[in-house]
């Protein structure tokens, strides 16, 4: 749908463009009548917003010029006043189909245009009563509440569609990757207790950390099977091999905008080492991202606990002592302190999910 907006203010010109093209609207403008004649010769709009008084041609008598010309005439038209009765009046004899009353509420006039719009019609509205500037400002901030509660509700529909393609894509990765399946959902459970020890609001605030943990492998779609599935000890050159999955599940999600900032970073570095031997860039410390520092941890975890090609696997007392002496080495001592403090919960994921 296309409108066209015709007010001499400028301010109210860029309120109503801001609402209606939060409703998917396209929107022209016109400061005067002369200018509003010559956008609709180069572009017919749907519907006409045009303000009643402006300096020049009025929008009473433009309203009469386009209903009086057969190009124009079945262009449905809304009238904007804030002047008296009388004045409105006849305004509403120039022929538009609706009358709204300054102040008025932009949700209001959003309906009202998309009604016309659609050929739905609507009665000319009679002048409401006249309201003060505080009331005006009332009236436009409980729009502009109930468009913010929409677009949170909305924000939420699609993070949780978000999270659902991933996790399909999560658990296709699994069915390439037999011996480890489920792994993903484990350790992305692991992760997230252990991020929310350190960086509760972060990851409250940041959805791509979750999916970042959840897709933490899937680089590994490149990698052989000959390789993944190997029953002993990979060679070095099948080694090099299998750690091009960080690189390659990063090029993979580059273009997915839902990942970017540190989910990309999750998937690229999450194979990296507090002390700096770790791929594929060998970063240290502070500089490898939080979000790869926690899943290192968890990731660890899940490796030593979890059955493997190549061996059974560890009892939970045995990997516990291991992450604890890889602490300032392989893993970030903050994030083994959040293990410490969150281990119980961490043994109740791994029962939960082993049930399931």
């Amino acid at each position: 749908m296309k409108i066209l907006l015709v007010d001499d203010e400028p301010a109210l010109r860029e309120l109503l463009r801001t609402t209606f093209e939060g409703a998917h609207v396209q929107v022209d403008e016109a400061a005067s009548g002369l200018e509003a004649e010559a956008r609709i010769k180069r572009r017919r709009p749907d519907v006409v917003i045009l303000d009643l008084r402006m300096p020049g041609m009025s929008g009473a008598e433009l309203c009469r010029r386009l209903k009086g010309n057969e190009k124009t005439k079945h262009i449905p038209i809304v009238l904007l006043t804030g002047a008296d009765a009388e004045e409105a009046r006849r305004a509403q004899r120039a022929g538009a189909e609706a009358l709204v009353r300054k102040p008025f509420s932009p949700l209001d006039l959003v309906a009202l245009v998309e009604r016309l719009a659609g050929g739905g019609g609507s009665p000319v509205r009679a002048p409401r009563r006249s309201r003060g500037p505080e009331e005006e400002v009332l009236l436009y901030a409980r729009d502009l509440r109930h468009l913010l509660e929409l677009e949170r509700g909305q924000r939420s529909l699609l993070q949780d569609s978000y999270l659902a393609t991933v996790t399909a894509l999560a658990t296709a990765l699994e069915s390439k990757d037999t011996p480890t399946h489920a792994r993903s959902h484990r350790v992305e459970r692991y992760a997230v207790k252990l991020m929310q020890a350190i960086d509760a609001k972060r990851l409250a605030a940041d959805p791509a950390i979750r999916y970042g943990f959840l897709l933490h492998d899937v680089g590994k779609i490149g990698i052989p099977d000959g390789i993944l599935q190997k029953p002993g000890p990979l060679t070095r050159a099948e080694r090099r091999r299998m750690q091009t999955h960080t690189v390659l599940g990063e090029q993979m999600l580059s273009g997915v905008a839902f990942l970017q900032g540190e989910g990309l970073r999750i998937v690229r570095s999450h194979h990296e080492r507090w002390d700096g031997r770790g791929y594929p860039d060998a970063i240290a410390g502070g500089d490898i991202p939080l979000g790869a520092r926690v899943f290192a941890v968890a990731d660890a975890l899940d490796a030593m606990t979890s059955d493997r090609p190549y061996r059974r696997a560890l009892r939970w007392s045995a990997a516990r002592d291991e992450i604890l002496a890889q602490t300032g080495k392989q893993f970030d001592p903050d994030v083994v302190d959040a293990f410490r403090e969150r281990e119980g919960e961490l043994q109740d994921v791994q029962r939960e999910l082993a049930a399931a």
